[in-house]
């Protein structure tokens, strides 16, 4: 029997960066929160104590801060008619676990959304009609546009303490940054990172063949810097550690080094760790969640009952929550009903390897996740989609972000895979091998979905959450055609070889090869409800004090990393939230 805990004003399910920013919003605005984690509580002076952290093979190949699959795992299948099954080994994207999630471990890219990526059914119907949407294409608008945003991305950034170079400040262009971007109220709260020799090269030949390179904007901080909350972050070593670890220094902006300082302060907050939530709880009219219920670390099941349930959880997890609650109607992809599951994304990598002549040393080991030199030509609707026949674009970019021995090395190609031939590769390969990268949109289709496995379960004996997904003809094309770009630069820095990347008409999409952890969709976001999980505040239709953050509210997926969008987001769910759920509980939006 279930063990009753005291009643909660909140309860948040998931400590990445949407977690922290639900429970320091709420808890600002008087209400008592707890936080369930399921993972263990790291914190950057142990997990990330140095010189312990730079065990590559503890952290990047044995995985020490990713999910446990013998615990859960997921299912993957190509389409509806074939079996799922699991996947046993992190692969095609890295689950986070415990305190910090994904935010713990990622890089550092910190991305606005392009304005057009926030109206981007509205856009492409405008620009080449309603015909130009490939049958079974379903692309959408967010249901909020970038000026609803704009405040919450500077707040967001101001948190992180990200370091850019504004390109567009209150419609004023400014030399140096992107052009492509919305207008910003403000700078970035610090400088750029400088870039590591062979990102310098990529500026100077991207110029050289028309296009214009700015630096990425990074969540590594460039100076000693406080932010909102009070809370310090150091500045960024360029020890080439940021993905995959935490940061010894905190530098990388993560729940711990901005957020939970100031969070932990507050005795409205308690987080509790090894925390794995079943399912939310409803009353009997399904209408209303009454709490949640989970396991601790005792194997003991609680029930702790809360007035706001926010699953705040990585985007997979999200959606699995939902469909194990009974929230929301699942998605059929043989009629298109249902909504939970719908418009499942991954992105498509591509570009070129490009390998500089003999005698060039570009000593990639100083730098960091995100210090990077980028265009955005090629990226959402900066260029004309109508010749090409393809929908979507890329952000490209160099971003060598370090050179660890054992992940992030490789040797010549035609090396020995062993002796004194491949360490005379190796050696030769660190030096002269680097890549342009096209990171690509990926837009959602009636095919690809997510539903609950019916022969796999957890543990905990509940279902996993079962991927269809497989790649289609758009995206092949769009990949082709930035990738040809990536290779045009390429060639301007004077490489000796330039190989394209991408991948080939035809290619299925395969589990164990990484691209990004930026997966998206099956709990998105819209104006209604027969097409959309939650409303424009991230509240859901069904079950009014349910909501659902992260970038499990996308309809689609964008050129750039998620994290952005994704605080922005939840920033302005949660404003909401204080100035107008909490005086009227119900609905924000009429059905």
């Amino acid at each position: 029997m279930a063990r009753t805990m005291k009643h909660v004003d909140a309860v948040v399910v998931g400590m990445g960066f949407t977690g922290a920013i639900a429970a320091k919003e709420l808890t600002d605005a008087g209400l008592n929160v707890v936080a369930l984690e399921r993972g263990p509580d790291h914190e950057t002076a142990t997990t990330a104590k140095a010189p312990q952290v730079f065990d590559e093979l503890s952290f990047d190949v044995r995985g020490r801060i990713f999910q446990q699959l013998n615990l859960e795992t997921v299912t993957f299948r190509h389409t509806a008619g074939d079996r799922a099954v699991p996947m046993r080994k992190q692969g095609a994207f890295l689950l986070g676990n415990g305190t910090g999630g994904a935010g713990f471990h990622w890089s550092g890219m910190h991305w606005r959304a392009l304005a057009t990526d926030l109206t981007h059914r509205s856009t492409v119907i405008e620009k080449y009609g309603e015909k130009f949407i490939p049958e079974g294409m379903q692309i959408q608008d967010f249901g909020v546009s970038y000026d609803d945003l704009e405040p919450y991305f500077t707040h967001f950034e101001e948190v992180c303490g990200v370091s850019g170079q504004a390109g567009n400040v209150k419609g004023a262009m400014v030399e140096g940054g992107n052009p492509f971007e919305a207008p910003r109220s403000k700078h970035y709260p610090q400088a750029p990172l400088p870039w590591a020799y062979a990102s310098a090269q990529f500026a100077k030949a991207a110029t050289e063949v028309g296009f214009h390179p700015f630096p990425a904007p990074a969540s590594n901080s460039s100076g000693k810097y406080t932010n909102p909350y009070g809370v310090e972050m150091g500045q960024c070593t360029l020890c080439g550690f940021c993905n995959d670890f935490g940061c010894y220094v905190s530098a990388k902006a993560s729940p711990q080094s901005t957020i939970l300082p100031a969070l932990r302060k507050t005795d409205k907050f308690q987080l509790r760790n090894d925390a794995h939530v079943l399912k939310v709880l409803l009353d009997s009219s399904g209408k209303k969640a009454t709490g949640v219920v989970y396991i601790n670390a005792r194997g003991e099941e609680i029930t702790q009952p809360a007035d706001l349930v926010m699953l705040t959880a990585f985007q997979l997890h999200n959606v699995r929550l939902l469909l194990l609650s009974g929230i929301g109607q699942p998605f059929n992809s043989q009629d298109g009903t249902g909504t939970v599951g719908r418009n499942f994304c991954y992105q498509m990598m591509g570009g070129s390897r490009v390998i500089m002549p003999k005698g060039t040393w570009l000593n990639p080991y100083a730098s960091a996740g995100a210090a990077a030199a980028c265009i955005d030509d090629f990226n959402g609707d900066n260029f004309d989609h109508g010749p090409l026949g393809f929908i979507g674009g890329a952000g490209i970019w160099h971003n060598k972000s370090g050179a660890r021995p054992i992940t992030q090395a490789a040797p010549m190609p035609g090396s020995p895979n062993w002796g004194s031939g491949w360490k005379k590769g190796m050696a030769e390969g660190y030096q002269r091998i680097t890549n342009v990268t096209s990171h690509g949109s990926v837009q959602p289709y009636r095919d690809v979905f997510l539903d609950l496995d019916p022969t796999y379960r957890d543990a905990y004996g509940m279902p996993l959450i079962r991927v269809t997904l497989n790649w289609h003809e758009n995206e092949f094309k769009m990949s082709q055609f930035t990738s040809e770009q990536t290779a045009k630069i390429g060639r301007a820095m004077g490489a000796e070889t330039v190989t394209m990347t991408n991948m080939k008409p035809g290619t299925p999409f395969n589990t164990t090869y990484y691209q990004t952890t930026h997966t998206t969709g099956g709990a998105i976001m819209g104006d209604d409800p027969k097409t959309s999980v939650i409303n424009r505040y991230l509240q859901s239709w069904d079950v009014p004090n349910v909501f659902v953050y992260g970038s499990s509210a996308f309809p689609q997926n964008m050129g750039y990393n998620p994290t952005g969008l994704v605080g922005a987001l939840a920033y302005w769910s949660t404003h909401h939230i204080k100035e107008t759920y909490l005086k009227n509980p119900g609905p924000m939006v009429t059905k």
